[in-house]
């Protein structure tokens, strides 16, 4: 195969991974990073935001069987994730924008802020049950491999920045406006 041909097939096959397609068996890579703003977007936000708000109360969330999973993320990308609160009953292959599996929140000086929401499915438990990749109001979620830094297994996910903006994206796991310093 020429080079030419390669190229012109590697960009083929972006275009269609943009557009939704499955790529083996795993959701479409996003290689810019991010969505674009849309009434869906936004509507997912507003979603998250009416759904999460009694949680800007991290008393509550962790009343609501939210706890914290690990330390604040920080990582190889620009800025942190925060400190994930995850709901283990929630992780159970199915997904529901009202009941989000994870919380995030930066933790400043003993204070805790609702920073976004994290939706998570185990690869095992989702791909027995659907033959479709997992898609949540409109936007699919990310493959996350095993072996990984936190030690868990394959599972697919998607951030929303509902509460802080992210520069690079509502939907983009690392938010360089989020730090650890300063977290407990």
């Amino acid at each position: 195969m020429s080079r030419t041909v390669s190229v012109v097939t590697l960009a083929l096959l972006l275009s269609v991974a943009r557009a939704g397609a499955q790529s083996a068996g795993r959701p479409a890579v996003d290689v810019h990073g991010g969505h674009t703003a849309s009434a869906a977007s936004d509507l997912l936000v507003s979603r998250v935001r009416e759904a999460t708000s009694i949680y800007r109360d991290l008393d509550r969330a962790t009343a609501a069987g939210y706890r914290q999973f690990g330390g604040c993320v920080s990582g190889p990308e620009a800025g942190a994730m925060g400190v994930h609160f995850v709901n283990s009953e929630l992780v159970d292959g199915r997904l529901e924008v009202d009941r989000p599996e994870a919380l995030i929140y930066e933790i400043k000086n003993g204070v805790a802020r609702l920073l976004g929401v994290e939706y998570i499915t185990p690869v095992p438990v989702w791909d027995a049950q659907n033959q479709d990749l997992p898609i949540l109001a409109g936007h699919h979620l990310q493959y996350f491999g095993s072996p990984n830094r936190y030690r868990l297994p394959a599972l697919y996910e998607l951030h929303v920045w509902a509460w802080q903006e992210n520069p690079n994206g509502t939907y983009v796991d690392w938010n360089p406006t989020v730090s650890c310093d300063g977290a407990k």
